[in-house]
């Protein structure tokens, strides 16, 4: 028995015995990192050197637009990874926003870049993201063993942490240096990088339990509609509209960091890498740790919103770099545990059937307040002062916590904490533990 331990604890990790898993994780932090290095950069470029007067107006209209194609191509997504091969998607995604980001490249190397193309940019980049991700989470089946599907879990999971991290160190930092131009090119060779390693990958087809070969029997096709799926998990419906509610706040983040430093702390964009990479660091460690928090979904999630809301608020009432870095830390910390924590239940409680559209229709309710939470909070970066903002934002997540709170589902919620805390990576569910239509919590509260 011992030896048999010892064997487990040496094993190495999930991306690097898994080569296939390990290819395409790789790939998803090469699109992520380049996406967010491009919103970064981007965002400090506009208020430091491309626009003089209306900067919050023009940082938030910018986030607007690079979170809408999360939003609006929902239904398109998920259609588009059921009906075709997941690695023709994935490959497809990646070599279409470096073709984008090449394009944008030559034209600002050619001559002044105007706003206009800035924003068609990141609107055709986060299109292509927003096909690349959902159809990631869906593959993870078709990748891994499902013994590995929680590791799996996490170390999809810590890709926007580890995106957060290298794309927010970089961004404003090669735009002080190299301007858009140089940042148009680091995201192209990234992109087509990922499209190459896509590209060498095999996938396997995963053989759906029973439960879930029935699951969608008695709809056309044997899949279900985005509404249908999101009417089967009334549950799920009320976690979303907590987390949906909570996101109109947390996402507001990226349009205050930039703000705050300019604004308050006067620096330049090495303290915006570092703000940003605090909060990216933060939420690796969560999505490493996240299976080792105990408690029951619904309040835990709770008490970590109640944490964010201070962390975001300390800056607001005491000012400084590392002040600032250290709460963006904790919020991002919470931020990977939310993730780990609700998807790893999703990946083995969703039937196999409605994965490509419950991924797809997620990401779109989650996803539903960015566009507003950047333009109202890049507005109201016009009127009030950035410390004023981080108050705002810790005022506006405390009802999300307190309605998790009270939500109670008896027959499965309190099982479901306990599984996903206590057997984190301990195989396969039972099948009679696992019905057709789940009515479990599991969200991610994940910023992009």
């Amino acid at each position: 028995m011992t030896a048999v331990t010892t064997d487990e604890g040496r094993r190495p990790p999930l991306v690097l015995r898994n080569r296939a898993f390990g290819t395409v994780w790789l790939a998803q932090v090469l699109t992520q990192a380049a996406v967010r290095m491009f919103q970064v950069g981007v965002s400090w470029w506009l208020i430091a050197y491309a626009v003089a007067e209306g900067r919050g107006l023009a940082s938030g209209l910018f986030m607007a637009v690079s979170t809408l194609p999360a939003v609006a191509l929902a239904p398109v997504v998920a259609r588009t990874v059921a009906r075709y091969a997941h690695r023709s998607v994935l490959r497809a995604a990646a070599g279409g926003a470096g073709v984008v980001a090449t394009a944008l490249a030559v034209w600002a190397y050619a001559g002044g870049l105007p706003l206009a193309a800035a924003y068609a940019a990141t609107l055709a980049l986060a299109a292509c993201q927003a096909l690349f991700d959902p159809c990631l989470t869906t593959s993870v089946p078709e990748l891994v063993d499902d013994e590995d599907i929680e590791a799996a879990t996490g170390f999809e999971m810590s890709t926007q942490s580890l995106a957060s991290l290298g794309g927010a160190l970089l961004g404003a930092l090669i735009v002080d240096g190299a301007g858009v131009a140089g940042l148009a090119v680091g995201c192209a060779g990234a992109y087509l990088v990922a499209a190459v390693l896509i590209t060498t990958v095999r996938f396997r087809t995963p053989a759906a339990s029973g439960a879930e070969a029935g699951a969608g029997e008695d709809e056309a096709g044997g899949r279900r509609s985005l509404r249908g799926i999101l009417a089967g998990l009334p549950f799920v419906r009320r976690i979303l509209l907590c987390f949906t509610a909570a996101n109109l706040f947390t996402t507001a983040v990226f349009v205050v960091i930039p703000l705050y430093t300019k604004s308050v702390l006067s620096d330049g964009g090495s303290t915006v890498a570092l703000l940003e990479a605090s909060l990216g660091v933060g939420t690796l460690i969560g999505s490493f740790t996240g299976a080792r928090v105990p408690g029951r979904p619904t309040a835990l999630g709770a008490w970590l919103l109640t944490l964010m809301a201070l962390a975001l608020a300390a800056p607001g009432l005491f000012t400084g770099r590392f002040v600032f870095a250290g709460c963006l830390v904790v919020a991002g910390w919470c931020v990977g545990v939310i993730g780990v924590r609700f998807v790893a239940l999703f990946q083995r409680l969703v039937p196999t059937a409605d994965k490509p559209g419950f991924f797809a229709v997620m990401q779109a309710v989650l996803g539903a307040t960015f566009p507003l939470a950047s333009l109202l909070f890049g507005l109201l970066g016009d009127r009030l002062s950035p410390q004023t903002l981080c108050l705002i934002q810790a005022a506006g997540l405390l009802p999300a916590a307190c309605a998790l709170a009270l939500l109670r589902d008896p027959d499965t919620d309190a099982d479901a904490g306990t599984d996903d805390a206590g057997t984190a990576g301990a195989g396969t569910a039972d099948a009679q533990d696992v019905p057709a239509h789940p009515s479990e919590p599991v969200v991610t509260g994940g910023q992009r």
